[in-house]
C-alpha cells in the first residue's frame, strides 16, 4: 500500500491534515524566501546608505542620494520625518529636541514594522504543524486499528503497515515545522541587527538636528 493510498483510505480527516500541513510547508517557505531577499537587501542598503548620508554635504543632498540607494526605504523615511511636522498642530507643539524624538520613533516603527512582516507566521506554523501532524498520526493508527479489529486475526503484517504510514504525519509535521523555526530565528537575529543600527543611526540624526552644525 502506497502512502497516498494510505492517506485516501483515512477518510476526509487525513487529507484535510495533509492538505493543511501542504499549505503550512508552501506558505512557510514563500514568507522564507521572500524574508530573506528582502533582509539582504535592506541590510546592503544599511551598509551603503549611512556612510554616504553622513558624507553629504547638506541635508538636502543625503536625501538626493538616499532616493537613489536606499532601495528597500530603511535610511530615507527616517530622514524624510525630520520635516514632516506641519506648523499650528500638536505635532509641532514642545520644542525640537522632543519634535524629532516622536517623528524619529514613529518612523523607525514603521520600518520595523514592514521588516517583521511574516515571522507570526513563521512562529505560528513552526508551533502548530507538529501538533496538526500528530492529530494525522493518531486519527490514521485509530482508523487502521478500527480496521484491523474487524479482520479476524491479527498479523504484525496488518498492523505494521497502517500504523507506519500513520506515523509518516508525524515526520510530515516536523518537516513543515522545523524550516520554519530555524528561519524564524535566523531572521529574527537579521531584524534585531537592522533594528540596533537604525536606532544608533537615529540617535546620531537626532543629534545633528537639535544641535546643527552644518546640515
Amino acid at each position: 500500500m502506497s502512502p497516498l493510498d494510505a492517506l485516501l483510505q483515512g477518510g476526509v480527516i487525513s487529507i484535510t491534515v495533509a492538505l493543511v500541513l501542504l499549505l503550512m510547508s508552501v506558505a512557510s517557505w514563500v514568507v522564507i524566501l521572500w524574508k530573506a531577499w528582502l533582509l539582504w537587501r535592506a541590510s546592503t542598503d544599511l551598509a551603503r546608505c549611512i556612510p554616504q548620508f553622513w558624507q553629504a554635504s547638506s541635508m538636502q543632498s543625503a536625501l538626493d542620494v538616499l532616493q537613489n540607494s536606499d532601495r528597500e526605504q530603511i535610511v530615507l523615511p527616517l530622514v524624510r520625518a525630520t520635516n514632516t511636522a506641519s506648523a499650528g498642530t500638536l505635532a509641532a507643539a514642545g520644542d525640537r529636541s522632543q519634535q524629532l524624538t516622536r517623528v524619529l520613533r514613529d518612523a523607525l516603527h514603521g520600518v520595523l514594522h514592514r521588516l517583521q512582516s511574516g515571522q507570526v507566521l513563521l512562529a505560528s506554523i513552526g508551533s502548530v504543524a507538529p501538533f496538526v501532524g500528530l492529530l494525522g498520526t493518531v486519527w490514521g493508527i485509530y482508523h487502521a486499528l478500527v480496521g484491523i479489529s474487524g479482520g479476524g486475526q491479527i498479523q504484525i503484517e496488518q498492523i505494521a503497515g497502517p500504523v507506519g504510514e500513520a506515523l509518516i504525519m508525524t515526520a510530515v509535521g516536523l518537516a513543515v515545522a522545523i524550516p520554519a523555526v530555524l528561519a524564524f530565528n535566523i531572521l529574527g537575529r537579521m531584524i534585531g541587527k537592522i533594528e540596533a543600527d537604525l536606532e544608533g543611526f537615529a540617535r546620531d540624526l537626532r543629534e545633528l538636528l537639535v544641535n546643527p552644525h552644518k546640515a
